[in-house]
Formats: C-alpha cells, sequence, structure tokens
C-alpha cells in the first residue's frame, strides 16, 4: 500500500509539472509577442480552469487541462492572437463540462471573454449534434457567432487542430467523423480565413487518419526523392540568389513541398501516378521592403530580374498584389522554366505578406501601428455580410445548406466589372444569373439575359475575371424552377428558391384539395401512413412533393393507386429493392428464383465503437449503394441509414464524406474479411495511341495473362486516340492493381486507371 501511495504522489508530481512546464511555454510564447503584456487575465484564466478541471481525464489518460493549454498555445504561438483570445481558449470548456455558467465567467472575467465562451459552447461538440436537422442548426449558430466575434471561429480552429493531433486515442469510428467533417468544414474555413498552414495541417492529418496506407506511401516516396529535389532547388536558387544580392535586397529563399494531402488529391483527380505530379516543388522569395509603402513595386522588381534569368510562363502569371483574395493573402506567382527543363512556380512576397498567408486574419493587427498592439475584430465585414445573406434564407435541408455555405464561402474569387466600371467580387464559376441576384433580388427575378463584354449571352453563361456585364430585363418575365440548375452562388440559391417556394405553396394547396376531393370520393380519409405509401408508389421523398405534383398535374390519381392502398402491408419496407445495391456476383439461384436474405440491422445492443467485419457470410445482408462500388482492399466505413441497416462506402466517396460531416454518430469502421470466394465488379478505363492488334493486345493481358472474367468491354477510336471502358469481376483491389499494372506494358497505352 505504502508502495502504491508513493507511485501515486511521484505519478501527480510528475503530471503538476508537465501542467506547470505547459503553462509557462504559454506565458513566455506571449511575452515575446508584440501585444499589451496582460499577464494577469491569462494566469486568473489558467487557474481557474485548472481548479474547474481538476481530476478530469482525457481519453489518452492525461489531466484534461493539458487540453486548453495547448489550445491556448496554438492560439498565441500559430495565430499571433492576444490575452482575450488566450483567456477564452484556456476557459473554453469550463461551462460545457463543468458546473459553473457563463453568468460565473462574466462576473470574474468581463462581458467580452463571457461572450467568446458562450459562443464556444452554443457550438461544442464538434459542429453538428446528433440529429441530421439539428445540425444546420448548429453550423448556422456557428456563423451567427462568428458574426459577433470572429475569434470565436479562430479558436475553434485551435480547438479541433488540437483535436486532430490527438485523434490516435480515438476509437476508429470516432476518427473517420472528426476527420471527415475537419476535411468538409474546418480545413476550407480556416483555408478561408488565410490560416494556410493549419489548413495544410489539418488536411494530413484527416488524410492520415482516413487513408492510413497511402498517407504512408506518399510521405516514403517524399523522403525516398528528397536529395533530388534539393539539388533541383539549390541548382535553380544559386543564380537568383546571385541577382537579388547585387540589388542589395534582404531576403530569404525556401522550398515550399506539397503537402501529401495534396498530392494525393491530384493523384486521385487526375488520374496519375505520384511520379507524373510535376509541381511537387515550388519556390517562395520572401523580402524585407525598403519601403513599406512601396512593397508592391518592389515584388515587381524582383520578378522582373528573375525572368532574365529563366523564361515564365506566359499564361501562369498570378497577380494577388492588386487585387488580394478575400481571406488577405497577397502574391506575385510566377512559373518558370529551370534549366532541367521542368516548370517551377516561385511566389514572391513580402514579409508582411508571408505573415498573413501563413497566419491569416490575425496577422492583420501586426501591422496596424508600431510598437504594442490589442486585438481588433473588424476585418472580414464583407465575409460575414455573406454568411448573414444565407442566414436570412437558408435552405430548409441541412445537408443543402452546408453546401451553400461550401460553395459560396470557400469558393476562389473572379473579379466582375458592372456597366458603370464598378469591380464586384464573385465567387469562381458563377453565371450571369448569380452577378443578376448579387446586385439586387428584383433585377434576378426578372432578367431574361446578359450583355458580357458587349455580346449577348444566356442567363447560365459561366462569367470570367474581367468581364464587364450589363443585365437585360423584362417584367414579364418571373422565376424558373429551371434556374436552380445554373444558380451557383448562396444568394442565387436562396432568393430562387424562397421565391420558388411561394409559388409552390399556392400550387401544393391546389394539390391538397384535389387530393381530398378524390380521398371522399372513395370514402377515405387522409393521413400519414396513406401519404407514405402514396409517396413511395410515386417516387416522392415527401408529402409536400407529392401533393405539388398533383397540383401541377404532373401526377393524376387512378384505380391503381386505390390498389396500392388497400395492398396489404409487405412484410419489409426495403426488402423488394434493397438487393439491387449489391455490386458483386455470388447469389446462388435455387429453382430459378432469387434467394433473399434479410437485411443486417442495428440494434441497441450493437457496439458502434468495434469495427464491422465484412466476410462471406454476412456481405449478402448489408447495403452496397451504386455511389461508388468498394471491393475488398478499399477503405471503407459503415453508415447507419434510417432504416437501422448498414450501408458499405470508400472512405473518400464523395456520398460518405457528406455523412462524415453530418451524421457522424452513425459512421462505424468497417473491414473486409473475404476470403476469394465471390468475385466483385469493377471498371477500367484506358487511353491510348491507337494501333492495329491494340484491343487483342488489351483482351489477351486480361484474360489469358491474369485468367481474369471479362464482363463487358466498349471502345471507341478518333482521330488516332483510342478510348476504352473494360468490366471485369475480380476478388480484390489488389487484383485491379494488377491488371492496371499489366496493361500499361501495352505499347501505345497512355492511361489506365480503376474508375469507380
Amino acid at each position: 500500500m505504502d508502495n502504491q501511495e508513493t507511485e501515486d504522489k511521484i505519478k501527480e508530481e510528475l503530471e503538476n509539472k508537465m501542467i506547470e512546464d505547459a503553462f509557462q511555454h504559454l506565458l513566455e510564447t506571449y511575452l515575446a509577442s508584440r501585444h499589451r503584456k496582460k499577464v494577469d487575465i491569462i494566469t486568473k484564466a489558467y487557474n481557474f480552469a485548472r481548479q474547474a478541471h481538476k481530476g478530469v481525464r482525457r481519453l489518452s489518460g492525461e489531466p484534461y487541462i493539458l487540453h486548453p493549454i495547448a489550445v491556448a498555445q496554438i492560439a498565441c504561438e500559430e495565430m499571433g492572437l492576444g490575452s482575450t483570445s488566450i483567456s477564452s481558449a484556456l476557459l473554453h470548456d469550463v461551462v460545457e463540462d463543468t458546473d459553473y455558467t457563463i453568468e460565473d465567467i462574466e462576473n470574474i472575467f468581463g462581458s467580452k471573454i463571457a461572450k467568446i465562451v458562450d459562443g464556444l459552447t452554443k457550438i461544442s461538440g464538434g459542429i453538428f449534434g446528433d440529429k441530421a436537422s439539428a445540425q444546420a442548426e448548429n453550423f448556422k449558430k456557428l456563423l451567427l457567432t462568428m458574426s459577433d466575434d470572429i475569434r470565436v471561429i479562430l479558436i475553434k480552429i485551435c480547438d479541433r487542430l488540437h483535436n486532430m493531433r490527438t485523434l490516435a486515442s480515438q476509437p476508429a469510428n470516432k476518427q473517420y467523423k472528426i476527420a471527415g467533417e475537419t476535411l468538409y468544414i474546418y480545413a476550407p474555413l480556416a483555408n478561408r480565413l488565410g490560416l494556410n498552414k493549419i489548413k495544410t495541417e489539418l488536411e494530413n492529418l484527416s488524410f492520415k487518419f482516413e487513408h492510413p496506407e497511402e498517407y504512408q506511401s506518399i510521405s516514403n516516396k517524399l523522403s525516398l526523392t528528397k536529395e533530388q529535389r534539393d539539388k533541383l532547388f539549390e541548382q535553380f536558387t544559386d543564380p537568383i540568389k546571385e541577382t537579388l544580392d547585387k540589388m542589395g535586397i534582404k531576403y530569404e529563399i525556401k522550398a515550399r513541398v506539397k503537402s501529401p494531402y495534396s498530392i494525393w488529391n491530384k493523384m486521385q483527380t487526375k488520374h496519375i501516378t505520384f511520379d507524373e505530379i510535376y509541381d511537387i516543388l515550388a519556390v517562395r522569395i520572401i523580402f524585407t521592403p525598403k519601403e513599406r509603402a512601396n512593397e508592391i513595386n518592389e515584388c515587381f522588381n524582383v520578378y522582373v530580374a528573375i525572368s532574365k534569368i529563366y523564361k515564365s510562363h506566359p499564361d501562369r502569371l498570378r497577380d494577388w498584389l492588386s487585387h488580394p483574395k478575400a481571406n488577405g493573402y497577397q502574391a506575385l506567382h510566377v512559373t518558370l522554366m529551370s534549366k532541367q527543363g521542368r516548370w517551377i512556380e516561385v511566389q514572391i512576397r513580402s514579409d508582411r505578406m508571408n505573415e498573413i498567408a501563413e497566419q491569416g486574419f490575425a496577422a492583420h493587427w501586426k501591422y496596424k501601428a508600431p510598437g504594442e498592439y490589442t486585438e481588433d475584430e473588424g476585418e472580414l465585414d464583407d465575409w460575414l455580410r455573406t454568411i448573414k445573406e444565407i442566414l436570412d434564407d437558408p435552405q430548409p435541408d441541412a445537408m443543402d445548406f452546408l453546401d451553400a455555405i461550401k460553395l459560396n464561402l470557400f469558393a476562389s474569387e473572379i473579379f466582375v466589372f458592372t456597366p458603370k466600371g464598378e469591380i464586384k467580387t464573385m465567387p469562381a464559376g458563377c453565371t450571369a444569373l448569380d452577378f443578376a441576384f448579387q446586385i439586387h433580388t428584383l433585377l434576378g427575378s426578372h432578367c431574361i439575359g446578359a450583355k458580357v463584354n458587349h455580346k449577348l449571352v444566356p442567363l447560365s453563361h459561366k462569367l470570367s475575371s474581367g468581364d464587364q456585364v450589363e443585365i437585360l430585363t423584362s417584367k414579364s418575365q418571373h422565376v424558373q424552377p429551371s434556374w436552380i440548375n445554373f444558380a451557383t452562388t448562396a444568394k442565387a440559391k436562396a432568393k430562387i428558391q424562397a421565391i420558388l417556394r411561394r409559388q409552390n405553396r399556392e400550387i401544393q394547396k391546389q394539390g391538397e384539395a384535389i387530393f381530398k376531393v378524390w380521398l371522399s370520393r372513395n370514402d377515405m380519409e387522409m393521413t400519414t401512413s396513406l401519404l407514405d405509401k402514396l409517396c413511395e408508389f410515386h417516387n416522392f421523398q415527401k408529402h409536400e412533393s407529392l401533393l405539388l405534383a398533383l397540383g401541377n398535374k404532373s401526377v393524376i390519381l387512378t384505380d391503381r393507386d386505390l390498389d396500392i392502398l388497400h395492398e396489404k402491408k409487405k412484410k419489409s419496407s426495403n426488402s423488394g429493392n434493397w438487393l439491387k445495391y449489391v455490386p458483386f456476383i455470388g447469389h446462388e439461384k435455387k429453382n430459378d428464383k432469387q434467394q433473399t436474405v434479410e437485411p443486417f440491422t442495428v440494434d441497441a445492443s450493437f457496439n458502434r465503437k468495434k469495427p464491422i467485419f465484412i466476410n462471406d457470410s454476412n456481405i449478402d445482408s448489408l447495403l452496397f449503394p451504386n455511389c461508388c462500388h468498394p471491393i475488398p482492399g478499399d477503405d471503407i466505413l459503415g453508415y447507419i441509414d434510417n432504416h437501422e441497416q448498414v450501408e458499405i462506402h470508400k472512405r473518400n466517396c464523395p456520398v460518405a464524406s457528406k455523412l462524415k460531416s453530418s451524421y457522424g454518430n452513425r459512421i462505424l469502421d468497417a473491414k473486409w474479411d473475404m476470403h476469394n470466394a465471390r468475385f466483385f465488379d469493377a471498371s477500367i478505363e484506358f487511353k491510348g495511341i491507337d494501333r492495329k492488334r491494340m484491343l487483342h493486345d488489351v483482351v489477351d493481358v486480361i484474360s489469358d495473362e491474369m485468367d481474369v472474367n471479362i464482363k463487358k468491354i466498349t471502345v471507341s477510336g478518333e482521330e488516332d486516340i483510342v478510348t476504352g471502358n473494360i468490366e471485369v469481376r475480380v476478388h480484390d483491389r489488389q487484383e485491379i492493381r494488377n491488371i492496371v499494372n499489366s496493361l500499361k506494358k501495352i505499347k501505345g497505352l497512355q492511361e489506365v486507371q480503376r474508375i469507380i
């Protein structure tokens, strides 16, 4: 017992020292900054939080107080925030996890810190709650709170970054939920706020937990190619250094290596291998201007000097100096041809621009005035105005709302001119219709077309940077349902849907009247189950959609509808059609009738923390939707749908990424445990230079060499280019890899990849 007590005492002393050291490190970082030295309030917040979280531990086993200290450290060191933010970060979990209230915080620390802590408490537990309908609401809360004080979202990002850094202690299903949510919301949010370093780390950590093998593989390849990159960097930058030295410029040149996540992303979207990515290395020139007021001209002077050494790419000059991005990013990007025959991107920026690019929004404060400075949150007015517009009339559906937010806030910008020459900032990919709604709702409602650079174009015409746009209107024009298909900004979509909803309400009322007449004629009354049956029969998700269809006469009720309503309730609402989801072969037929398997359902006793193993005996009872067709070997996850059945998705499937961020509590870890007993469908796409016997060689490799069964093959040739698609039946992902590698060896085939 004495030994145990001694051990406990030593452990407690070590933990106390660890906590004290972490706090001292935070204070030292803060004192080294240019903020006003308000150490008292930070120490007071630390002591209060430490007392409040006493005895509580995280999943990793460490004392809980280390988490708020780590979040405050990130806020101070990596975002450059001051005492208000640091104190709020130290207190961010106190109200949620202890008996203290916001009133207590306000009495002790004042209204500003209390307001931020309150904002952080409201949006705790990730952006989303347990129910889908609450998720858009929580996200709305997050943005509304942000409109009050931008520091709420900055500290929330610090909190998420620390959670991602310590994610290894969570079970796998939680890891997928948190990583998916991070990639869907937090990384783009950090990017929008100009927190480039944090955005990159969030993306890489999400990638590491979702696709550990691919992450490791790319990291290893980056290590192996480091020597060759260093040599290229040295050869490329030596002449630049010589020139800049002669010009008497104070500078530093850094190599910027593409992150594992962005390499993987490029490999996925462009269907290329690691070796085919040429922009892994970029060069950054950071200089200290001789005069702060003249830094833009000095950037161009550096550009002129280096373009005399290397030829620049005429189409790849990006000038973010005169028109900074909405997140404040400023730099000049130029792509130069190295002596080794490689295009290399060079980013030229001043030390101030570099700090804003790394720390984003928070770095603006450093350059307000000489001497010490305080926090000031008035920088992102335009962004907050956009948020308020979305919140005025948000999409009713949680998923649509999130997509509208992402679409509008995280897109890159273009600059468009009005007929009078005023500059308007719009998201890239926007249309003439978006521009009309951006100027005024009435203009958008009555527009019939537009003139872009004095040429007549339809409303769906996509705008480019520098376009001059004039909107043409007519009083007889009204909002059309088809407009929603080519409106891209949140404002335009929200306004169109609001107007259409108003119109639809009238038609819906007419549909309801028609329905009631039909029911009374057949001696029936309107009930929910009756509406459910008819919605299922006519393929509508919602009752409103059915009533709308009845109102606009696109559905007319007949005797068949009566038969459906009088039919007995089926054994299972899903038993008739759920098997169409299964993308593999292996069902034996008995007496020419498909053997039906009861779908696997999750009940209260099911342990969601443990992985679900997919094997030959349970695979038929799981759902495989048509979005991504996973096969053994793919990184997968499970999702519990509304019928408590389990769907299996690839982890990088677009549908799965939405599910992770919006229904995270229904995500399961899933693993393969198949033994090559059945075949799965997979598709391979190839492209190459056409020649005689090309198809023969392709079939030969797959059927004879690889002994794989071809289900279907389509080939087309145009101007000496052959394109083909082969559907094969394989046991697992490795077989597909082997086929792709063998096909790549065929003479003339340029591109071969597996497609979903």
